[in-house]
């Protein structure tokens, strides 16, 4: 017959305080908070807000630097890039993070609030995954010309013969294709349609704003709950945001020909021959839309942090300076991101003064 808790508990009290005695303790002092280590209190603060495209990244990033500084709380709310940008520039916090580098006026304003220079550096690559609601086709394959018809509004339906070539042997269902973008000022539209405006004829500018058809979605949360919750839907995020919600993700062709799935390595490949220039003291990616490298996922955005330059030592710095380390880059693809390439990482480093 089992025993109670009633009379197993002073037992267990008992062998507790033997333990304890023989570690050179006390039963007291095993059993009251007083005498437990106290965690240093927080002595500094470090705001930031922007891209939710590194919302997962930066929630890692924090929870580790944490436990090495346990002294410095890290605050970051993903808000969209725009959002991030103007903050920043308000003097509301100490970095932000965007999935675009600062247009000229942006940087001229970040310039006078720093009282110096502002600089972009890039950080992590944020797979966009094109996530879809089809529960009868478990696998879906898309080229860039096929997904501008989709976002732009001239193709429809599931069944569309520019889709339907692209999956031969798949059953596509005749319904109507539910569409959602971003409503808010984002970075991953922008990235988005610069991608299909080089790869697919995109027929509008790139921007931040969304300029194609769809219902529009505040944030990418915000889409993958609308696609999960709308059968016939689809919509694009960052890939974090797709697992999240099990949502089944697309394949895209690359340059190279070949139909690609979305993973942490695929995503990383698509920085082959990617051109980095610096910018007024930080460094701004170009990707190559074009580059046959086999095995790439062709649909991906580099997240950038911006900061003032001139605060070297400050706790935004030795925060920043940690997701630049070995130990910030190492976990990235677990939480559904790539890692810098190590040569692009170096140049970031420089940049920033530090080694790894």
């Amino acid at each position: 017959m089992a025993n109670s808790p009633l009379t197993t508990w002073p037992g267990l009290l008992t062998a507790l305080t033997v333990a304890a005695s023989a570690a050179g303790l006390t039963a007291t002092a095993l059993l009251t908070r007083e005498q437990a280590p106290q965690a240093p209190p927080v002595t500094a603060t470090v705001s930031g807000s922007g891209s939710s495209a590194q919302q997962g990244a930066m929630d890692a990033w924090r929870a580790e630097f944490r436990r090495v500084h346990p002294e410095v709380r890290v605050d970051y709310r993903p808000t969209s890039s725009g959002a991030g940008i103007a903050e920043f520039v308000a003097g509301g916090t100490a970095f932000a993070g965007s999935d675009v580098v600062m247009d000229p006026h942006q940087q001229a304003l970040a310039d006078r609030r720093c009282r110096g220079r502002a600089v972009n550096l890039p950080m992590v690559i944020g797979p966009v995954a094109l996530a879809y609601n089809l529960p009868s086709v478990p696998r879906l394959k898309l080229s860039p010309t096929t997904l501008t018809g989709v976002f732009s509004g001239r193709v429809t339906r599931w069944d569309a013969p520019q889709i339907a070539a692209e999956n031969p042997g798949v059953l596509l269902p005749h319904r109507p294709i539910r569409l959602f973008h971003r409503s808010d000022d984002s970075g991953t539209s922008h990235n988005l349609t610069s991608y299909l405006s080089a790869a697919g004829g995109w027929p509008y500018r790139p921007s931040s704003r969304w300029t194609g058809s769809g219902a529009g979605v505040k944030g990418s949360g915000g889409i993958a709950a609308a696609v999960a919750q709308t059968e016939g839907s689809i919509g694009y995020m960052e890939y974090r945001f797709a697992g999240d919600a099990r949502l089944r993700t697309a394949s895209l062709r690359n340059p190279a020909g070949e139909f690609v799935a979305l993973s942490p390595e695929s995503a990383g490949r698509a920085l082959d021959g990617a051109r980095v220039s610096g910018y007024r003291g930080g460094l701004v990616v170009t990707m190559d839309q074009r580059a046959r490298t086999r095995g790439a996922y062709p649909l991906v955005l580099i997240t950038y942090e911006i900061f003032c330059s001139g605060h070297r030592g400050a706790p935004a710095r030795t925060f920043l300076d940690y997701t630049a380390s070995d130990a910030g880059q190492s976990y990235l693809a677990l939480c559904g991101y790539a890692p810098l390439p190590q040569d692009l990482l170096t140049r970031v480093r420089a940049r920033l003064g530090v080694t790894g």
